[in-house]
């Protein structure tokens, strides 16, 4: 009889389970996140049986399992753990509970063909927690438990959503109990565990993590006893323990062994025990199954090929079996504990698992794995389905191989997982394609990896692009999309050139626009560049007379919009050039914010324009359009950082200041999810550091100056506003003066070489004239002088205002007032409120007006600038006094 299996020392487990799942069942419903790790035969799996079974009764209890030869599955565990309680639901019932996220979603669960834009991996992983996050409102009666055993062997993108959604469990009444094997999941580099979510701003709810030791003699002891009598005296069970090291699977085993030897547990026999112990393990285990007969062997290896929920009728086919053979060998297997259940079919362990499998010869373990594909493949499950047997067939120049993994990596693509497609088109590459295939491959390949790993798609591009086998059209797209990786890879540079390089061999034409605008886009972008007013000349040249007739035309026409606001061109100019660049207002159809051809940096690039010459209504609409085209498509990731952060900048000039430092905050933290130093940690810690700043917060803005290395040395590319100004107005605000200097100095002689004049966009001149003012008041006024010059050909009412709010701090007073009086004539026609409120402050100031001040407070106030509010304050408590 097979003994039972109580688990024995596991008092300090089941109690902190216990207390868990009383937490997760209380009035508060806390989630909460219980890790246990062990290795293998320790009774992670019986541990989490006996948590099922004490929760069952109060909990919704979902599990899953990881498997050895499943974790190139994308989404193996999700789906173990989600598709059997949603399969409960009717179709309809089903899609309302996904609500917006069900074409994101739905496919990478198995439940929807896709559709649309390829989704970001992120946006998957927010579909998925939304889901749970509704099942769990509906179970809020029998709160949701999930547990996860095998944690190890899951599939990356099952980890990638495990650590994530476990990052939020203090948001949730979902418990997650997971086990692993340490050693395994750290050669996984599989960040599970969710520390570094929780170091990001994560809520995570209560995380205990409980590491399984091996028993101790007297357990053993007992183990031994519950299964052979209390007959079996103490030597006897001390070998048990000597031979098993004390692991529970081990010692079970081998207790199993000593009955079916009936062998008596006494010190006369305890000099077997290793023998028998060495069967129930690697080559043991493999010459017990060897025992059994050539039929059941070879069973059992078409059972560990197809790793878990083995069909007993697929394992035959993969043997070469009848269905009455396959079913005798099932028995045989069985009675022999090697494996359990009846269709589908389970190993007793993963260590026999894994010991079968690893003792399949090689030939016969690849052919075994092409059968398999092929049977997956007639059944119309799909090439994704059978890429995973793909992936271990030994390169054979089999063309029709090739073209199963590119169409599995499509698929891969289509539900959000380009790991798995990059794993399927690295391996077509070593079958290897035919020569003329070879190029598109690699193309393929780049394109796979452009969000996950902009290096690794500039190699493959790269190659794609020095050997035959692209035509023109994929010549041109692939240098785009190589210009882009290096744009991301912090190589402006390099992408330029790169795009110069395919434009003087490319025929006159769309794609030779296409590659010229993207030239001038990452030229144009660089923080420094050797002649950037030639560079302007030949834009003008090339777009002022275009009419916006295709999207080649409306391109170039928005490079020429963006780059005449860098400069500080007349602002009616840019918007006419910014209205030829849309149709009716919106991007045309080929240059939305997810249209792959352009990419989301031409209507950026639109939206930021108007932005910057007081045109704040275009620029937010623009931008809400951004922020529900990537909700939509599911891209979560940098690129609704990205929206986010744009909005941040909008209504950081309006003068919403709260507003701004929301969305910023966001921006932020949907950045950090992705990574860290991306581009648009830049922008969102330059446009949040500006808010603070204007909110009078010094102290929370150096914080995050310092929290992302905000200085030098600064990104290749630009930063959204201009970082060095930023960082100047930083250190002025915290007293440097002489480092402030030094850096809007800095600033001053990158940009005038340039021809860049935007005091908004890049306001060095104005404040450096303001640090100067005492220590050099004449070169101070000439500074603001000249930012008066330019502020006047650029024409915004904003630009004006700032401008003159700066001479007059050089003017004689009575001067001084009227210049500030027309300062605050030109902001109140903008919609820069914040800066309109300087203006007041310093009128009232300077006309002292108590009346002025007062409404000046209040118009700060409203704009969320408490530090403006109070020198207001100050100043009227000062006219009080001296009245």
């Amino acid at each position: 009889m097979k003994p039972s299996r109580p688990l024995y020392e596991r008092e300090p487990e089941l109690a902190a389970a216990a207390e868990a799942v009383d937490a997760l069942c209380g009035a508060q419903a806390v989630g909460g996140l219980l890790v246990f790790s062990g290795e293998a035969g320790l009774g992670k799996t019986a541990l989490l049986a006996e948590i099922q079974a004490m929760a069952a009764d109060r909990c919704t209890v979902w599990s899953a399992r990881g498997g050895e030869t499943v974790t190139s599955v994308p989404f193996h565990v999700v789906r173990q753990l989600l598709q059997p309680a949603l399969d409960r639901f009717p179709p309809d019932e089903t899609r309302a509970l996904f609500g917006d996220w069900y074409e994101i979603t739905a496919p990478a669960l198995g439940l929807a063909e896709p559709s649309g834009p390829q989704p970001d991996p992120q946006g998957v992983r927010d579909g998925l927690d939304f889901v749970v996050g509704r099942l769990a409102s509906r179970l809020s009666h029998r709160p949701l438990l999930l547990m996860v055993d095998d944690a190890h062997w899951a599939d990356g993108e099952s980890l990638a959503w495990l650590a994530s959604f476990t990052a939020r469990l203090g948001e949730l009444p979902v418990l997650v109990v997971q086990a692993h094997r340490p050693q395994e999941l750290a050669e996984r580099d599989a960040n599970y565990i969710a520390d570094r979510e929780a170091e990001r701003g994560g809520s995570q709810g209560t995380v205990t993590r409980v590491a399984l030791r091996a028993l101790t003699p007297d357990a053993t002891a007992v183990l031994v006893r519950a299964g052979l009598g209390d007959h079996a005296d103490d030597p006897f069970c001390r070998e048990v323990w000597a031979v098993t090291g004390g692991n529970p699977y081990e010692a079970v085993e081998l207790v199993a062994k000593v009955q079916d030897r009936e062998l008596p547990p006494v010190e006369e026999s305890a000099g077997e025990l290793r023998e028998l112990g060495a069967s129930a393990r690697g080559s043991g285990l493999v010459a017990r199954l060897e025992r059994l007969g050539t039929n059941a062997n070879r069973f059992a290896w078409a059972a560990a090929v197809l790793g878990t929920d083995i069909s007993q009728e697929l394992a035959a086919t993969l043997a070469g079996m009848s269905s009455a053979e396959a079913a005798d060998c099932t028995a045989r297997l069985r009675d022999a504990r090697i494996v359990s259940g009846f269709d589908p079919l389970e190993f007793v362990h993963p260590l026999i698992a894994t010991a079968v499998y690893r003792s399949i010869p090689p030939a016969t373990r690849t052919a075994m794995h092409g059968r398999a594909a092929w049977a997956i493949t007639r059944a119309g499950l799909g090439a994704a389905a059978a890429s995973r047997h793909l992936l271990e067939v030994h390169p054979d120049d089999d063309q029709e191989l090739v073209a199963q993994l590119r169409e599995a990596a499509g698929q891969h693509l289509a539900v959000g997982a380009p790991e798995a497609a990059r794993r399927c088109l690295e391996r077509a590459l070593e079958e290897p394609p035919r020569p003329k295939d070879r190029a598109v491959l690699l193309y393929e390949l780049g394109c796979a990896t452009l969000l996950s790993s902009p290096p690794t798609t500039v190699q493959h591009l790269r190659a794609a692009l020095d050997m035959p086998g692209l035509d023109d059209g994929l010549r041109v797209d692939a240098t785009f999309r190589l210009a882009a990786a290096l744009a991301h890879n912090n190589q402006l540079k390099d992408a330029a050139l790169s795009l110069a390089a395919e434009a003087a061999r490319t025929a006159p034409g769309p794609g030779l626009m296409r590659l010229q605008a993207a030239h001038f886009m990452w030229e144009g972008m660089q923080a420094a560049e050797d002649d950037g007013p030639a560079r302007s000349r030949r834009l003008t040249r090339n777009a002022d007379h275009l009419k916006g007739r295709d999207n080649s035309e409306r391109a170039l026409l928005t490079l020429r919009a963006f780059d005449a606001m860098l400069r500080g061109e007349n602002a009616q100019l840019i918007v006419d050039l910014c209205e030829r660049a849309l149709v009716d207002g919106s991007p045309a159809r080929g240059l939305g914010w997810t249209d792959s051809e352009w990419g989301f940096e031409l209507p950026t690039m639109v939206g930021i324009t108007y932005t910057f010459v007081d045109q704040l209504d275009r620029a937010e609409s623009l931008f809400g359009e951004a922020v529900r085209a990537f909700e939509i498509s599911g891209w979560s990731g940098a690129h609704l950082a990205f929206a986010h952060t744009l909005l941040g900048m909008v209504h950081r000039r309006r003068g919403r200041l709260a507003e701004a430092e929301g969305f910023l905050r966001e921006g932020l933290r949907l950045a950090d999810r992705v990574g860290s130093g991306l581009p648009v940690h830049w922008d969102a810690a330059c446009l949040l550091i500006d808010t603070l700043l204007a909110r009078g917060r010094t102290d929370e803005a150096r914080r995050i100056a310092d929290r992302y290395d905000f200085g030098s040395p600064y990104p290749s590319a630009m930063v959204l506003p201009d970082g060095p100004c930023v960082r100047g107005r930083l250190l002025l605000a915290e007293g440097r003066k002489k480092e402030a200097i030094a850096e809007l100095e800095a600033a001053g002689a990158a940009l005038e070489p340039r021809e860049r004049f935007n005091g908004i966009w890049a306001p060095w001149a104005g404040d450096l004239a303001r640090a100067l003012a005492e220590d050099d008041p004449a070169r101070a006024a000439h500074l603001a002088a000249r930012n008066r010059v330019h502020a006047e050909r650029f024409g915004t009412p904003t630009a004006l205002g700032e401008a003159l709010r700066c001479v007059a701090l050089f003017a004689p007073p009575e001067r001084s007032a009227q210049l500030l009086a027309e300062a605050v004539g030109h902001l109140e026609k903008s919609s820069s409120a914040y800066e309109h409120a300087l203006a007041r402050v310093d009128y009232g100031i300077a006309i002292g007006s108590h009346r002025e001040l007062a409404r000046a407070q209040k118009q700060a106030m409203a704009c969320g600038a408490e530090g403006l509010a109070a020198r207001a304050q100050q100043a009227r408590a000062s006219i009080r006094s001296s009245e």
